[in-house]
């Protein structure tokens, strides 16, 4: 592993560069859902009504990579802005990694439907092959998006002062709380949510993330498939009993590797790498 210390090209990025990051994520999302909260007429008059397909509602999803961006090109240059962006071919994980992904998180969102009773009750969303493959897509360049920010600067960041468990319960929680205005506005796909069950299962899904993060060696790449599994539109509706499995699942993340979880040893903590 590459230590913060060994930025000898001067293109680290320091820890206090979480500010300026939280301050863009958070000001841009805010700023534009806060405008379509309190001043809706005008804003709809202006753009028309928001919606999840809204573009001005994908530049608030993309507001922590544009932050990342940001950050990372004022501290490393185009140079370092394209050594960031190689870490989304970071691949090699172990098998039981890739297994959870592909197998586990659609068995959590399954269970979480048989408990909602909704499993067998709902009619398969699409009409064709097209369809489908088209909602999946949409999904793959929306919500995914974040983890430039989330896992690609904050996460390596918070990794340095903290213990893995403790950098993805506070990263979960902002995480958690940076999606809030999103509740608060009808056309949203969160506003058919409760938000406390989504934030406890964000807080959950973020130290499984951040173990995954540290297993990877600091993969953007695995993180965002992750989240895109989060939002796949063929798992069933099954909010907010899923919250209940992923807890679990967090739980059994952090027994597992409770060795590494609580201790700083094993950490990336780099943001552009060398």
């Amino acid at each position: 592993m590459i230590t913060e210390s060994s930025n000898a090209d001067g293109a680290k990025v320091p820890f206090n560069a979480l500010v300026p990051f939280l301050l863009v994520a958070f000001g841009l999302a805010w700023g534009i859902l806060g405008l379509f909260i309190f001043v809706p007429d005008q804003m709809t008059e202006l753009f028309g009504e928001l919606t999840g397909q809204h573009p001005l509602f994908f530049l608030a999803v993309y507001a922590p990579a544009i932050a990342a961006f940001l950050v990372v090109t004022h501290y490393g240059g185009v140079g370092g802005l394209q050594r960031f962006l190689a870490r989304l071919l970071l691949w090699r994980c172990s098998w039981a990694w890739y297994a959870f992904l592909i197998i586990g998180i659609p068995v959590l969102f399954f269970g979480g439907s048989a408990m909602k009773g909704n499993l067998f009750a709902e009619p398969f969303l699409f009409s064709s092959f097209h369809t489908m493959v088209a909602a999946m897509l949409f999904m793959a360049v929306k919500g995914p998006v974040e983890e430039f920010g989330w896992r690609g600067l904050a996460l390596p960041l918070l990794l340095r002062k903290l213990a893995p468990f403790w950098a993805g319960i506070i990263l979960g929680v902002i995480w958690g709380i940076w999606h809030f205005p999103a509740f608060l506005l009808s056309g949203t796909p969160q506003s058919a949510w409760s938000f406390t069950p989504f934030f406890i299962g964000a807080v959950a899904v973020s130290v499984i993330v951040t173990q995954l993060f540290n297993a990877s060696r600091g993969s953007i790449l695995l993180p965002a498939l992750f989240h895109f599994q989060l939002i796949n539109p063929l798992w069933p509706d099954a909010q907010p009993y899923d919250t209940f499995f992923f807890v679990a699942a967090a739980l059994l993340v952090v027994w597992i590797n409770r060795k590494s979880m609580f201790y700083r040893k094993l950490d990336v903590t780099e943001v552009i790498p060398m």
